[in-house]
Protein backbone atom coordinates (compact mmCIF):
# COMPACT_ATOMS: atom_id res chain seq x y z
CA UNK A 1 0.00 0.00 0.00
CA UNK A 2 1.05 3.42 -1.23
CA UNK A 3 0.82 6.86 1.14
CA UNK A 4 1.51 9.70 -0.44
CA UNK A 5 2.67 12.21 1.68
CA UNK A 6 1.75 15.61 0.73
CA UNK A 7 4.79 18.38 0.79
CA UNK A 8 5.17 21.83 2.30
CA UNK A 9 2.37 24.41 0.31
CA UNK A 10 3.70 26.21 -2.17
CA UNK A 11 4.10 30.24 -1.48
CA UNK A 12 2.63 32.19 -4.17
CA UNK A 13 4.78 34.02 -6.30
CA UNK A 14 5.08 37.58 -6.24
CA UNK A 15 4.49 39.84 -9.69
CA UNK A 16 6.13 42.99 -10.27
CA UNK A 17 3.21 44.64 -10.34
CA UNK A 18 1.84 43.77 -6.60
CA UNK A 19 2.83 47.68 -5.84
CA UNK A 20 0.24 48.86 -7.70
CA UNK A 21 -2.61 46.87 -7.66
CA UNK A 22 -4.57 49.20 -5.23
CA UNK A 23 -3.71 52.21 -7.51
CA UNK A 24 -5.12 50.04 -10.04
CA UNK A 25 -8.01 48.34 -8.33
CA UNK A 26 -9.16 52.47 -7.03
CA UNK A 27 -8.85 53.52 -10.74
CA UNK A 28 -11.06 50.83 -12.36
CA UNK A 29 -13.58 51.44 -9.56
CA UNK A 30 -13.41 55.18 -9.81
CA UNK A 31 -14.14 54.86 -14.16
CA UNK A 32 -16.72 52.08 -13.43
CA UNK A 33 -14.77 49.66 -15.38
CA UNK A 34 -14.02 51.68 -18.64
CA UNK A 35 -10.79 52.99 -18.01
CA UNK A 36 -8.08 50.89 -20.41
CA UNK A 37 -4.36 49.96 -19.43
CA UNK A 38 -3.31 52.84 -21.90
CA UNK A 39 -3.93 55.46 -19.73
CA UNK A 40 -3.45 53.41 -16.42
CA UNK A 41 0.15 52.83 -17.39
CA UNK A 42 1.47 56.46 -16.85
CA UNK A 43 -0.04 56.49 -13.78
CA UNK A 44 1.20 52.88 -12.24
CA UNK A 45 4.51 54.16 -13.74
CA UNK A 46 4.68 56.75 -11.35
CA UNK A 47 3.60 54.93 -8.28
CA UNK A 48 6.66 52.42 -9.18
CA UNK A 49 5.79 50.07 -11.96
CA UNK A 50 8.76 49.42 -13.99
CA UNK A 51 7.32 46.15 -15.67
CA UNK A 52 6.46 45.70 -19.41
CA UNK A 53 3.16 46.82 -20.97
CA UNK A 54 2.11 43.84 -21.08
CA UNK A 55 2.05 42.38 -17.97
CA UNK A 56 0.22 45.30 -16.77
CA UNK A 57 -2.41 44.89 -19.07
CA UNK A 58 -3.05 41.41 -17.65
CA UNK A 59 -3.56 43.02 -13.90
CA UNK A 60 -5.73 45.66 -15.42
CA UNK A 61 -8.38 43.03 -17.47
CA UNK A 62 -8.25 41.08 -13.63
CA UNK A 63 -8.94 44.37 -12.00
CA UNK A 64 -11.74 44.62 -14.57
CA UNK A 65 -12.99 40.99 -14.40
CA UNK A 66 -13.54 41.90 -10.08
CA UNK A 67 -14.96 45.10 -10.42
CA UNK A 68 -17.46 43.31 -13.00
CA UNK A 69 -18.04 40.27 -10.76
CA UNK A 70 -18.83 42.54 -7.66
CA UNK A 71 -20.93 45.19 -9.73
CA UNK A 72 -23.25 43.02 -11.46
CA UNK A 73 -26.21 45.01 -12.46
CA UNK A 74 -28.75 42.08 -12.25
CA UNK A 75 -30.62 42.22 -15.32
CA UNK A 76 -31.98 39.19 -16.64
CA UNK A 77 -34.31 38.00 -19.31
CA UNK A 78 -37.48 39.48 -19.92
CA UNK A 79 -40.09 37.57 -19.78
CA UNK A 80 -43.28 38.82 -21.59
CA UNK A 81 -46.89 38.16 -20.64
CA UNK A 82 -49.84 38.50 -23.34
CA UNK A 83 -51.24 41.71 -23.47
CA UNK A 84 -48.54 43.39 -20.99
CA UNK A 85 -46.02 45.44 -23.21
CA UNK A 86 -46.19 47.58 -26.74
CA UNK A 87 -42.43 48.89 -27.10
CA UNK A 88 -41.75 51.83 -29.54
CA UNK A 89 -38.78 53.29 -30.74
CA UNK A 90 -37.51 56.29 -33.49
CA UNK A 91 -35.02 55.80 -35.96
CA UNK A 92 -33.47 58.44 -37.99
CA UNK A 93 -32.88 56.46 -41.14
CA UNK A 94 -31.48 59.76 -43.65
CA UNK A 95 -32.60 61.06 -46.48
CA UNK A 96 -35.53 62.85 -44.45
CA UNK A 97 -37.07 59.74 -43.28
CA UNK A 98 -37.77 58.78 -39.89
CA UNK A 99 -39.15 55.17 -38.89
CA UNK A 100 -41.49 54.92 -35.94
CA UNK A 101 -41.00 51.30 -34.71
CA UNK A 102 -43.49 48.83 -32.30
CA UNK A 103 -43.34 45.51 -31.40
CA UNK A 104 -46.16 44.07 -29.44
CA UNK A 105 -43.72 42.02 -26.90
CA UNK A 106 -45.05 38.34 -26.21
CA UNK A 107 -46.69 38.04 -30.14
CA UNK A 108 -43.48 39.80 -31.63
CA UNK A 109 -46.37 41.07 -33.78
CA UNK A 110 -43.91 44.21 -35.77
CA UNK A 111 -45.28 47.70 -36.42
CA UNK A 112 -43.09 49.86 -38.72
CA UNK A 113 -43.78 53.55 -40.40
CA UNK A 114 -42.31 56.37 -42.17
CA UNK A 115 -42.59 60.23 -41.04
CA UNK A 116 -41.16 63.22 -42.32
CA UNK A 117 -40.32 64.26 -38.45
CA UNK A 118 -40.23 62.94 -34.97
CA UNK A 119 -42.87 65.73 -33.05
CA UNK A 120 -45.22 65.06 -30.72
CA UNK A 121 -48.62 64.87 -33.35
CA UNK A 122 -46.69 61.95 -35.44
CA UNK A 123 -45.88 59.95 -32.84
CA UNK A 124 -48.95 60.17 -31.23
CA UNK A 125 -50.77 59.51 -34.25
CA UNK A 126 -48.64 56.44 -35.23
CA UNK A 127 -49.18 55.07 -31.75
CA UNK A 128 -52.95 55.12 -32.92
CA UNK A 129 -52.28 53.36 -36.05
CA UNK A 130 -50.43 51.07 -34.54
CA UNK A 131 -52.83 50.23 -31.98
CA UNK A 132 -55.86 50.03 -34.91
CA UNK A 133 -53.44 47.68 -37.08
CA UNK A 134 -52.83 45.52 -33.69
CA UNK A 135 -56.47 45.19 -33.21
CA UNK A 136 -56.29 45.77 -29.65
CA UNK A 137 -54.87 47.88 -26.67
CA UNK A 138 -51.93 46.37 -24.44
CA UNK A 139 -51.82 47.67 -20.81
CA UNK A 140 -48.94 49.30 -21.70
CA UNK A 141 -46.83 51.31 -23.81
CA UNK A 142 -42.86 51.62 -23.14
CA UNK A 143 -40.78 53.93 -24.62
CA UNK A 144 -37.53 55.86 -23.66
CA UNK A 145 -37.49 59.46 -22.79
CA UNK A 146 -38.68 61.42 -25.80
CA UNK A 147 -38.89 64.80 -25.67
CA UNK A 148 -42.10 64.56 -27.70
CA UNK A 149 -43.74 62.38 -24.86
CA UNK A 150 -41.73 63.66 -21.52
CA UNK A 151 -43.26 66.74 -20.14
CA UNK A 152 -40.82 66.65 -17.14
CA UNK A 153 -38.85 64.85 -14.80
CA UNK A 154 -38.96 64.39 -11.29
CA UNK A 155 -36.95 62.11 -9.49
CA UNK A 156 -35.80 60.03 -11.80
CA UNK A 157 -39.90 59.88 -12.98
CA UNK A 158 -40.57 60.90 -16.35
CA UNK A 159 -44.11 62.99 -16.05
CA UNK A 160 -45.70 62.53 -19.89
CA UNK A 161 -46.96 65.22 -21.67
CA UNK A 162 -50.64 66.00 -21.20
CA UNK A 163 -51.77 65.10 -25.09
CA UNK A 164 -50.51 61.75 -24.44
CA UNK A 165 -52.07 61.19 -20.73
CA UNK A 166 -55.40 62.36 -23.28
CA UNK A 167 -54.47 59.86 -26.00
CA UNK A 168 -53.70 57.05 -22.93
CA UNK A 169 -56.33 57.73 -21.23
CA UNK A 170 -58.51 57.23 -24.86
CA UNK A 171 -57.09 54.27 -25.56
CA UNK A 172 -56.99 52.61 -21.97
CA UNK A 173 -53.17 52.06 -21.66
CA UNK A 174 -50.79 53.39 -19.28
CA UNK A 175 -47.53 55.27 -20.58
CA UNK A 176 -44.74 53.76 -19.04
CA UNK A 177 -40.59 55.13 -19.76
CA UNK A 178 -37.13 53.37 -19.70
CA UNK A 179 -34.49 55.06 -17.62
CA UNK A 180 -31.87 57.27 -18.59
CA UNK A 181 -29.26 55.70 -20.86
CA UNK A 182 -30.76 52.09 -20.71
CA UNK A 183 -31.40 50.89 -23.91
CA UNK A 184 -31.43 47.39 -22.95
CA UNK A 185 -34.87 47.79 -21.16
CA UNK A 186 -36.23 47.83 -24.73
CA UNK A 187 -33.84 45.95 -26.59
CA UNK A 188 -36.59 44.05 -28.31
CA UNK A 189 -37.24 47.34 -30.06
CA UNK A 190 -34.01 48.26 -30.82
CA UNK A 191 -33.61 44.99 -32.52
CA UNK A 192 -36.32 45.49 -34.93
CA UNK A 193 -35.37 48.97 -35.56
CA UNK A 194 -31.86 47.50 -37.20
CA UNK A 195 -33.72 44.93 -38.33
CA UNK A 196 -35.95 47.19 -40.33
CA UNK A 197 -33.15 48.84 -41.39
CA UNK A 198 -30.99 46.28 -42.57
CA UNK A 199 -33.89 44.59 -44.83
CA UNK A 200 -36.06 47.10 -45.54
CA UNK A 201 -34.58 50.68 -45.82
CA UNK A 202 -31.40 50.46 -47.19
CA UNK A 203 -32.69 48.33 -50.08
CA UNK A 204 -35.41 50.96 -50.60
CA UNK A 205 -32.57 54.43 -50.65
CA UNK A 206 -30.44 52.18 -53.04
CA UNK A 207 -33.49 51.69 -55.40
CA UNK A 208 -33.82 55.49 -55.26
CA UNK A 209 -30.71 56.17 -55.36
CA UNK A 210 -30.12 54.69 -58.44
CA UNK A 211 -33.10 55.27 -59.84
CA UNK A 212 -31.96 58.98 -59.36
CA UNK A 213 -35.38 59.99 -57.72
CA UNK A 214 -36.26 61.35 -53.79
CA UNK A 215 -37.82 58.74 -51.52
CA UNK A 216 -41.48 60.15 -50.46
CA UNK A 217 -42.91 59.41 -47.62
CA UNK A 218 -46.23 57.84 -49.30
CA UNK A 219 -44.09 55.51 -51.13
CA UNK A 220 -41.58 54.35 -48.47
CA UNK A 221 -45.13 53.36 -46.34
CA UNK A 222 -46.22 51.65 -49.39
CA UNK A 223 -43.09 49.19 -49.01
CA UNK A 224 -43.34 49.18 -45.21
CA UNK A 225 -46.69 48.24 -45.16
CA UNK A 226 -45.71 45.11 -47.79
CA UNK A 227 -42.68 44.40 -45.42
CA UNK A 228 -44.46 44.05 -42.12
CA UNK A 229 -46.94 41.83 -43.72
CA UNK A 230 -44.39 39.64 -44.92
CA UNK A 231 -42.05 39.45 -41.82
CA UNK A 232 -44.85 38.82 -39.85
CA UNK A 233 -46.36 36.25 -41.60
CA UNK A 234 -42.39 34.17 -41.49
CA UNK A 235 -41.47 32.46 -38.77
CA UNK A 236 -39.40 34.26 -35.57
CA UNK A 237 -36.03 33.05 -34.59
CA UNK A 238 -36.82 33.92 -31.04
CA UNK A 239 -39.80 32.38 -30.29
CA UNK A 240 -40.07 29.45 -32.71
CA UNK A 241 -43.70 30.92 -33.93
CA UNK A 242 -45.06 33.13 -36.51
CA UNK A 243 -46.25 36.65 -34.94
CA UNK A 244 -49.29 36.42 -36.79
CA UNK A 245 -50.72 33.25 -35.39
CA UNK A 246 -49.32 34.57 -31.42
CA UNK A 247 -51.37 37.68 -32.00
CA UNK A 248 -54.14 35.77 -32.40
CA UNK A 249 -53.56 34.36 -29.05
CA UNK A 250 -53.06 37.58 -27.84
CA UNK A 251 -55.56 39.32 -28.84
CA UNK A 252 -57.97 37.63 -26.63
CA UNK A 253 -56.44 39.38 -23.89
CA UNK A 254 -56.17 42.88 -25.24
CA UNK A 255 -58.03 45.83 -24.29
CA UNK A 256 -60.89 46.94 -27.17
CA UNK A 257 -60.27 49.68 -29.32
CA UNK A 258 -62.18 52.71 -28.44
CA UNK A 259 -65.23 53.47 -30.78
CA UNK A 260 -64.39 56.36 -31.63
CA UNK A 261 -60.76 57.70 -33.23
CA UNK A 262 -59.33 60.92 -30.86
CA UNK A 263 -58.27 63.56 -32.86
CA UNK A 264 -55.16 64.16 -32.39
CA UNK A 265 -53.22 67.48 -32.84
CA UNK A 266 -54.20 71.30 -33.22
CA UNK A 267 -57.87 71.19 -34.20
CA UNK A 268 -58.53 70.78 -38.22
CA UNK A 269 -58.29 74.16 -39.56
CA UNK A 270 -61.75 75.17 -41.94
CA UNK A 271 -61.89 77.31 -45.15
CA UNK A 272 -64.25 78.82 -47.18
CA UNK A 273 -63.98 78.44 -50.81
CA UNK A 274 -63.82 82.49 -52.55
CA UNK A 275 -65.03 83.69 -55.47
CA UNK A 276 -61.93 82.99 -57.34
CA UNK A 277 -62.18 78.84 -56.52
CA UNK A 278 -59.50 79.42 -54.05
CA UNK A 279 -58.79 78.70 -50.20
CA UNK A 280 -56.22 80.70 -48.75
CA UNK A 281 -53.52 78.79 -46.08
CA UNK A 282 -50.60 80.25 -44.48
CA UNK A 283 -50.39 83.11 -46.82
CA UNK A 284 -50.66 81.01 -50.18
CA UNK A 285 -53.69 80.39 -52.32
CA UNK A 286 -54.92 77.11 -53.75
CA UNK A 287 -56.85 76.12 -55.82
CA UNK A 288 -60.47 73.88 -55.55
CA UNK A 289 -62.81 72.77 -58.27
CA UNK A 290 -65.25 75.64 -59.10
CA UNK A 291 -68.41 73.70 -57.66
CA UNK A 292 -67.42 74.00 -54.34
CA UNK A 293 -67.37 78.03 -54.65
CA UNK A 294 -69.09 79.20 -51.38
CA UNK A 295 -68.59 75.70 -49.50
CA UNK A 296 -66.70 75.47 -46.33
CA UNK A 297 -63.77 72.41 -46.34
CA UNK A 298 -61.33 71.18 -44.54
CA UNK A 299 -57.49 71.60 -44.65
CA UNK A 300 -54.93 68.75 -44.15
CA UNK A 301 -51.58 69.17 -44.37
CA UNK A 302 -49.39 66.05 -44.73
CA UNK A 303 -46.11 66.29 -44.85
CA UNK A 304 -45.35 68.28 -48.01
CA UNK A 305 -48.69 67.97 -49.25
CA UNK A 306 -51.74 70.02 -48.86
CA UNK A 307 -55.08 67.91 -48.93
CA UNK A 308 -58.58 70.28 -49.57
CA UNK A 309 -60.75 67.58 -47.18
CA UNK A 310 -64.40 66.96 -47.39
CA UNK A 311 -65.89 68.29 -43.86
CA UNK A 312 -68.62 65.07 -43.85
CA UNK A 313 -66.94 62.02 -45.37
CA UNK A 314 -63.16 62.72 -45.54
CA UNK A 315 -63.01 62.65 -49.87
CA UNK A 316 -60.33 64.56 -50.87
CA UNK A 317 -61.33 67.34 -52.93
CA UNK A 318 -57.57 68.71 -54.31
CA UNK A 319 -54.22 68.08 -53.42
CA UNK A 320 -51.54 70.17 -53.39
CA UNK A 321 -47.47 70.70 -52.91
CA UNK A 322 -47.11 73.27 -50.55
CA UNK A 323 -46.52 76.85 -51.68
CA UNK A 324 -44.46 79.86 -50.67
CA UNK A 325 -46.21 82.73 -49.17
CA UNK A 326 -47.65 85.21 -51.10
CA UNK A 327 -47.85 82.30 -54.16
CA UNK A 328 -50.49 80.34 -55.49
CA UNK A 329 -51.09 77.01 -56.54
CA UNK A 330 -53.69 76.17 -59.10
CA UNK A 331 -54.31 73.44 -61.09
CA UNK A 332 -56.14 74.02 -64.41
CA UNK A 333 -58.20 70.91 -64.14
CA UNK A 334 -60.28 72.74 -61.23
CA UNK A 335 -61.28 75.12 -63.78
CA UNK A 336 -63.65 74.33 -67.20
CA UNK A 337 -60.36 74.75 -69.23
CA UNK A 338 -57.11 75.92 -69.56
CA UNK A 339 -56.19 79.27 -68.52
CA UNK A 340 -56.85 81.83 -71.17
CA UNK A 341 -54.12 84.31 -72.15
CA UNK A 342 -54.46 87.40 -70.78
CA UNK A 343 -56.47 89.75 -73.22
CA UNK A 344 -55.75 94.12 -73.50
CA UNK A 345 -57.40 94.58 -76.46
CA UNK A 346 -60.06 97.72 -77.52
CA UNK A 347 -63.16 98.11 -75.80
CA UNK A 348 -65.03 99.90 -78.34
CA UNK A 349 -67.80 102.45 -76.90
CA UNK A 350 -68.63 105.18 -79.74
CA UNK A 351 -70.27 104.50 -82.86
CA UNK A 352 -66.95 105.57 -85.11
CA UNK A 353 -64.83 103.01 -82.42
CA UNK A 354 -67.06 100.52 -82.64
CA UNK A 355 -67.20 100.61 -87.23
CA UNK A 356 -63.75 100.99 -87.24
CA UNK A 357 -63.00 97.63 -84.63
CA UNK A 358 -65.51 95.70 -86.84
CA UNK A 359 -62.98 95.79 -89.73
CA UNK A 360 -60.94 93.00 -87.81
CA UNK A 361 -58.14 92.02 -85.97
CA UNK A 362 -56.28 94.44 -88.61
CA UNK A 363 -57.77 97.44 -87.00
CA UNK A 364 -57.65 96.22 -83.71
CA UNK A 365 -54.13 95.98 -83.90
CA UNK A 366 -53.39 99.16 -85.74
CA UNK A 367 -55.23 100.56 -83.05
CA UNK A 368 -53.55 98.93 -80.18
CA UNK A 369 -49.84 100.08 -81.80
CA UNK A 370 -50.95 103.67 -82.55
CA UNK A 371 -51.83 104.06 -78.95
CA UNK A 372 -48.33 102.33 -77.87
CA UNK A 373 -46.48 104.56 -80.10
CA UNK A 374 -48.16 108.23 -78.33
CA UNK A 375 -50.70 108.99 -81.37
CA UNK A 376 -52.87 111.31 -79.31
CA UNK A 377 -54.96 112.47 -82.49
CA UNK A 378 -56.12 108.93 -82.57
CA UNK A 379 -59.44 109.43 -82.01
CA UNK A 380 -60.11 112.16 -84.74
CA UNK A 381 -58.55 110.03 -87.25
CA UNK A 382 -60.26 107.11 -86.52
CA UNK A 383 -62.68 108.82 -89.13
CA UNK A 384 -59.97 109.93 -91.71
CA UNK A 385 -59.48 106.06 -91.79
CA UNK A 386 -63.00 105.15 -92.24
CA UNK A 387 -63.40 107.99 -94.85
CA UNK A 388 -60.34 106.56 -96.87
CA UNK A 389 -62.38 102.92 -96.57
CA UNK A 390 -65.52 104.55 -98.36
CA UNK A 391 -63.28 106.18 -100.85
CA UNK A 392 -60.98 102.56 -101.51
CA UNK A 393 -62.71 100.24 -100.36
CA UNK A 394 -63.17 97.87 -97.12
CA UNK A 395 -60.67 95.43 -98.27
CA UNK A 396 -57.90 97.70 -99.48
CA UNK A 397 -58.23 99.78 -96.24
CA UNK A 398 -57.69 96.47 -94.12
CA UNK A 399 -54.86 95.46 -96.10
CA UNK A 400 -53.31 98.92 -96.12
CA UNK A 401 -54.18 99.10 -92.22
CA UNK A 402 -51.98 95.35 -91.77
CA UNK A 403 -49.11 96.23 -94.43
CA UNK A 404 -49.37 99.18 -91.61
CA UNK A 405 -49.08 97.19 -88.73
CA UNK A 406 -46.24 95.21 -89.93
CA UNK A 407 -43.84 98.22 -91.10
CA UNK A 408 -45.31 99.95 -87.97
CA UNK A 409 -46.57 102.86 -89.57
CA UNK A 410 -49.22 103.90 -87.03
CA UNK A 411 -51.06 107.44 -88.45
CA UNK A 412 -53.25 108.26 -91.14
CA UNK A 413 -51.07 110.33 -93.13
CA UNK A 414 -49.16 106.88 -93.20
CA UNK A 415 -52.16 105.13 -94.19
CA UNK A 416 -53.34 107.50 -96.54
CA UNK A 417 -49.72 107.12 -98.04
CA UNK A 418 -49.83 103.41 -98.60
CA UNK A 419 -53.33 103.51 -100.30
CA UNK A 420 -51.89 106.03 -102.90
CA UNK A 421 -49.02 103.90 -103.93
CA UNK A 422 -51.17 100.77 -104.50
CA UNK A 423 -49.85 97.78 -106.21
CA UNK A 424 -46.84 100.14 -106.59
CA UNK A 425 -45.36 99.43 -103.30
CA UNK A 426 -42.95 95.91 -102.70
CA UNK A 427 -44.48 93.44 -101.00
CA UNK A 428 -41.65 91.28 -99.38
CA UNK A 429 -42.27 88.03 -98.18
CA UNK A 430 -40.11 85.88 -95.77
CA UNK A 431 -37.75 83.87 -96.59
CA UNK A 432 -39.04 80.09 -97.52
CA UNK A 433 -37.39 76.43 -97.64
CA UNK A 434 -34.11 75.91 -100.24
CA UNK A 435 -34.86 75.55 -103.96
CA UNK A 436 -34.34 71.86 -105.18
CA UNK A 437 -34.30 71.93 -109.28
CA UNK A 438 -33.91 68.55 -111.29
CA UNK A 439 -30.57 70.03 -113.72
CA UNK A 440 -30.75 68.50 -117.20
CA UNK A 441 -27.47 65.93 -117.49
CA UNK A 442 -24.71 66.80 -120.44
CA UNK A 443 -22.72 64.61 -122.40
CA UNK A 444 -18.95 63.61 -120.91
CA UNK A 445 -15.88 63.56 -123.43
CA UNK A 446 -13.19 61.96 -121.91
CA UNK A 447 -9.49 63.75 -120.72
CA UNK A 448 -8.02 62.51 -123.95
CA UNK A 449 -10.08 63.99 -125.97
CA UNK A 450 -8.08 67.21 -124.87
CA UNK A 451 -4.93 66.32 -125.47
CA UNK A 452 -2.87 68.08 -127.87
CA UNK A 453 -1.41 66.32 -131.12
CA UNK A 454 2.35 65.69 -131.18
CA UNK A 455 5.03 65.14 -133.68
CA UNK A 456 4.71 61.10 -133.78
CA UNK A 457 1.10 61.39 -134.00
CA UNK A 458 1.17 64.11 -136.87
CA UNK A 459 3.39 61.48 -139.22
CA UNK A 460 1.59 58.64 -138.49
CA UNK A 461 -1.77 60.56 -139.82
CA UNK A 462 0.53 61.84 -142.97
Amino acid sequence: MRVRVRGPERAERGHNYDTVTEVVAERVAASKGRISAKRLLPVARAAGYEGSARNFRRLVARQKAVWRRQNHRGRRPAVWTPGEYLVIDWADVGAGLHLFCAVLAFSRWRFVAFAANENATTTLGLIAEALAAIGGVPAKVLADRMGCLKGAVVANVVVPTPEYIRLATHYGFRPDFCHAADPESKGIVENLCGYAQSDMVVPLLTEAQLAGRPVDVHAANVAARAWCAEVNAAMHSEICAVPNDRITVERAVLQPLPSLRLEIGPPPVTRKVDRLSCIRYASARYSVPTQLIGSTVRVVVDGAKLLVVEPGGGEVLAEHELAAPGTASVLDAHYPGPRPTPSRGPRPKTTVEKQFCDLGPDAAAFLVGAAAIGNTRLGSELEVLLALGAAHGVETLVAALHRAVAFHRFRAADVRSILAAGTAAPQPRPAGDALVLDLPTAPTRSLDAYKLPTADTESASS
